[in-house]
């Protein structure tokens, strides 16, 4: 069983009960209830006197740090069951009670380790959430538990408790593949291009030329007739790449305005 690759920080905490009594088919997303770096919750998990742990935990600056080994069970949630079954991470939080907060970055890392541990664990497959604590263990209908419901805490804090739903409905979108909205689209087109260098820009011209000078001219266009005008009065030769219109629309509009 392998562990996450998107850890950069590991420290192993000896508090645990080795190896998983049950399949893993459960994730436990817990608080630190404070915001400690992955290096402090590492300190405090590898102290045997405290007696608890996690598999993962997450600082508020985005890093991920592995504790436990997936293969054996934490002690986190207040429950054996549950542990060994559930892989349990922890989330530093950048504000205190009673929200218990945390930052984007930690809650960006949070969404992409639940979705590696969702590929690489098929007894979870995808995530489940209805907030019922009676469906406890019951994964065909809700995988997703929480501290709260085997303690008196408030664990996770009601940021990423109320956001349950919202983690759920992301992190499967993301292994149904599902394509980027339209501005995230956008947004890596300009990356994309930004990051052209000056040969591959020219190139990418070169190919646009040719592909606009292979395009035939339209129906609509042959009959005003503007297109052959144009050409004829040397206006246009059929270097120049398409824009935002065709060269053939250009021209209808020239044409239409008197101005061929």
């Amino acid at each position: 069983m392998s562990n996450s690759s998107l850890v950069s920080y590991t420290r192993l905490s000896p508090n645990h009960s080795g190896k998983r009594k049950h399949v893993i088919d459960t994730v436990s997303i817990h608080c630190m209830a404070g915001n400690g770096s992955v290096e402090t919750c590492g300190a405090i998990f590898a102290d045997p006197a405290r007696q608890a742990s996690s598999n993962y935990g997450i600082g508020s600056d985005g890093r991920i740090a592995l504790y436990v080994d997936e293969a054996n069970r934490s002690w986190c949630t207040s429950s054996p069951d549950n542990d060994h079954r559930a892989i349990t991470i922890e989330v530093a939080n950048n504000g205190g009670a009673p929200s218990w907060p945390v930052s984007d970055k930690a809650y960006a890392a949070l969404l992409d380790l639940l979705t590696d541990i969702c590929r690489r664990n098929p007894g979870i497959g995808q995530l489940r959430w209805q907030g019922d604590k009676g469906l406890i263990g019951q994964v065909e209908k809700q995988n997703m538990t929480v501290h709260r419901w085997f303690a008196a805490k408030a664990c996770p804090g009601d940021f990423l408790y109320s956001r349950h739903g919202e983690i759920a409905a992301e992190v499967n979108r993301r292994l149904a593949g599902a394509p980027q909205d339209e501005e995230e689209e956008e947004m890596d087109i300009a990356k994309l291009v930004a990051e052209l260098t000056d040969e591959q820009a020219y190139q990418l011209m070169v190919k646009a030329i040719r592909h606009a000078g292979s395009l035939p001219e339209p129906d609509w266009s042959k009959k005003e007739g503007f297109w052959q005008a144009a050409t004829a009065k040397g206006i246009v030769d059929g270097t120049d790449p398409e824009r935002a219109m065709k060269r053939d629309e250009v021209i209808a509009v020239l044409g239409r305005k008197g101005l061929l």
